[in-house]
């Protein structure tokens, strides 16, 4: 892609889940398109990059992003994430890698302090096998009450 092609980022009807599949496969992904979320994709032409967004306790849980790697570097995974949140109602959540928490917190995620308990416990199990982090974006302080979520 050149800085002449136009990029799209669109919501992803569900009957057309299978070619975010197919892209994450093709690239050797592990990632997969959430059946019980909405994928988002980034297309120059053909998918170059996607999300899902999975439904949380008043909120989203952001998982499989992957950005195609002749992209990567051309902020193909910073405007799909503005264009997926952009439409999304409430606070967002996701895990990643330590390394990868500066990419995200330019994107305006910070350290998630309280997170749902179906989330809570997710992060418990991988942290198991992998250093994680858990980052919000957008989390009102109705949404972390201590009723509503559990601490990290």
């Amino acid at each position: 892609m050149d800085a002449n092609t136009l990029l799209s980022f669109t919501l992803l009807p569900g009957l057309q889940r299978r070619l975010l599949e197919q892209f994450y496969r093709q690239h050797g992904s592990r990632m997969r398109a959430a059946g019980e979320g909405v994928q988002w994709v980034a297309r120059s032409g053909e998918i170059v990059g996607g999300l899902n967004l999975v439904p949380v306790a008043g909120g989203h849980w952001l998982t499989g992003l992957f950005v195609a790697p002749s992209q990567r570097g051309l902020r193909v995974g910073s405007q799909l994430i503005e264009a997926a949140l952009q439409a999304t109602p409430g606070p967002v959540w996701l895990f990643c890698e330590p390394q990868l928490a500066p990419f995200y917190a330019r994107l305006g995620f910070s350290n998630a302090e309280r997170l749902p308990e179906a989330l809570a416990s997710r992060l418990a199990r991988y942290q198991r096998s992998k250093p994680l982090v858990a980052l919000v974006r957008g989390q009102s302080s109705a949404t972390s009450s201590p009723g509503n979520s559990t601490s990290v």
